[in-house]
């Protein structure tokens, strides 16, 4: 009998204006972000589940999650959602709550737990974990030996061959791999932030970096630069015993894009 499992797409960097005809370096994010919900629309079988990684705004407006809201409702799938540094935790938390988009940050399907942590800081680009999150995490991975966890958050944990992204990760990476190396039910990270996709192991544990619904960023370049493939999501495949299968899912999505933009 085949095992049963559980489908997980991880939505990221949306980058979602109050108004739909603004660009960012040229692209249509709105549009863009239209384009990778209707490639999920059309995925048989459907994801159980989404997990929105971060920077789902721009400008950190309350109409850009309401509009956020308006698009993700209609596919009738759990959706659970964290900040980037470009949002606005607050006003997420007043407008994002309308099922089947959820708030809650640990929850279980499928046989496994779900682990959902804000890195933004804000104000700034890079990302931290306080100790109050970190004290978090580690109870919450203690509460059980064997169930598999997933656990997500924003900025990445490591170096990811890009220069200029040196200085905006997650600042206090050493405290969380702390945490993370000394649980062995953990089995998967995903975060966003870096706009391509990136994929490295540690203690057991692996963490995977997403593209984003929108602009690309060109990897292992030492300056900002944008990459002309086309946006994205991450799907993962989960299963009760632990075992995983991901792959990133690219969408047919073309715009004329500012590629001598130095940043945005």
């Amino acid at each position: 009998m085949r095992q049963s499992s559980l489908l997980v797409a991880q939505i990221t960097d949306t980058h979602l204006f109050a108004t739909a005809e603004k660009r960012l370096l040229g692209l249509q994010t709105q549009e863009s972000f239209q384009a990778v919900l209707h490639q999920v629309k059309s995925l048989n079988p459907r994801p159980d589940l989404l997990l929105l990684t971060g920077d789902l705004s721009q400008d950190g407006s309350a109409a850009s999650y309401e509009l956020l809201q308006q698009m993700v409702c209609p596919l009738g799938i759990p959706a659970y959602w964290l900040p980037g540094n470009h949002d606005q935790p607050a006003v997420m938390a007043q407008i994002l709550r309308r099922s089947p988009i959820s708030a809650q940050k640990s929850f279980h399907r499928g046989g496994w737990q779900f682990l959902l942590l804000d890195t933004s800081v804000s104000g700034c680009v890079h990302g931290q974990l306080s100790q109050a999150d970190l004290d978090w995490l580690d109870q919450e991975l203690s509460q059980s030996e064997h169930e598999p966890a997933l656990l997500a958050f924003h900025h990445p944990p490591f170096l990811v061959g890009s220069d200029w992204m040196n200085d905006i990760g997650l600042r206090n990476a050493e405290d969380l791999f702390a945490v993370c190396d000394r649980h062995p039910r953990l089995r998967l990270v995903l975060f966003g932030h870096i706009h391509q996709e990136f994929s490295r192991q540690r203690a057991g544990v692996h963490y995977l970096g997403t593209p984003s619904t929108c602009i690309q960023f060109k990897p292992n370049s030492p300056r900002f630069a944008l990459d002309e493939a086309q946006p994205g999501l991450r799907l993962i495949r989960l299963y009760p015993n632990g075992q995983w299968h991901s792959e990133v899912d690219r969408t047919a999505y073309a715009c004329e894009l500012d590629l001598a933009a130095a940043g945005y």
